[in-house]
């Protein structure tokens, strides 16, 4: 049975509407079996910064060492609940502290990117997938372990920065652009080109078209499917073993708001559980 570790993280995001996250989190874990939920204690508390550039670090920090605290109890794969994005950070160390040639498919509207140096927000959520990379010299990030760059893929990203751009093309990370999951075939063809033995999926649920889903912080047009990325997942999963998986972004305005993208946030855990 699939272990479910809920983080009702929000110290990430960059929105206005972060504090969502949480009754995100809340609404997904209420549908999923009570014996297979470990929560992690997020603090309220937005933390500070403590000059890492990182905004509200020290609250991501006891929230990160408290995760790793959940997940080194489990040694069957996790799906984590975000959520922020930065979630998945501690979801892949662990799955690579149990999986050395691991390759990471990440899905998300946006690239998360991002250094501290040059985010304008210093939301974690932005710089997540760099620090995966081990490109953050933050405990935040992979320290030891991390993923290279060819073990990257990213895709459905299509709100982007110039800087991530310029890093993304530099490292050489595999892109694909939203359209490109309309075959389902696209994200395995990519995790079998890296040649890994395992494959950790992570989505942020902004990756999903604006006509899929509605609470979102950061809505991106044309993006994917729910039942392309059902598809996709189910895909991926055949072409490598799964190592572990998280969903992060979920921010619904209100219960009744929740209620009506639940449908399709359950098609996804259900293809990763």
């Amino acid at each position: 049975m699939t272990r479910f570790v809920i983080v009702p993280q929000w110290q990430g995001s960059p929105s206005s509407r972060a504090m969502q996250l949480i009754d995100g989190a809340h609404a997904i874990a209420g549908d999923l079996p009570r014996s297979s939920c470990t929560w992690v204690d997020v603090p309220l508390e937005a933390g500070e910064a403590v000059d890492t550039g990182i905004h509200r670090y020290s609250a991501l920090q006891r929230t990160r060492l408290a995760t790793d605290e959940v997940l080194a109890g489990h040694s069957e794969p996790a799906l984590l609940i975000g959520g922020d994005c930065g979630v998945a950070v501690a979801g892949i160390a662990h799955a690579r502290a149990q999986n050395p040639d691991l390759a990471v498919v990440w899905l998300d509207a946006h690239g998360d990117l991002h250094s501290p140096g040059s985010s304008t927000s210093g939301a974690f959520g932005g710089m997540a997938l760099r620090a995966v990379l081990g490109e953050t010299a933050d405990p935040l990030g992979i320290a030891e372990g991390s993923i290279p760059a060819t073990h990257v893929i990213l895709a459905g990203a299509r709100d982007w920065d110039d800087a991530e751009v310029e890093f993304r093309d530099a490292a050489g990370i595999r892109w694909l652009d939203a359209s490109a999951l309309d075959d389902p075939e696209a994200l395995a063809d990519a995790v079998r080109a890296t040649g890994a033995a395992a494959v950790y999926v992570h989505v942020d649920l902004d990756v999903l078209d604006p006509a899929e889903i509605t609470g979102v912080t950061g809505p991106v047009p044309f993006g994917v499917r729910a039942a392309d990325l059902v598809a996709g997942i189910a895909r991926v999963r055949d072409a490598a073993p799964l190592a572990g998986a998280s969903i992060a972004g979920f921010a619904p305005a209100s219960p009744a708001a929740a209620i009506d993208d639940l449908g399709a946030i359950l098609r996804i855990v259900g293809a990763l559980a």
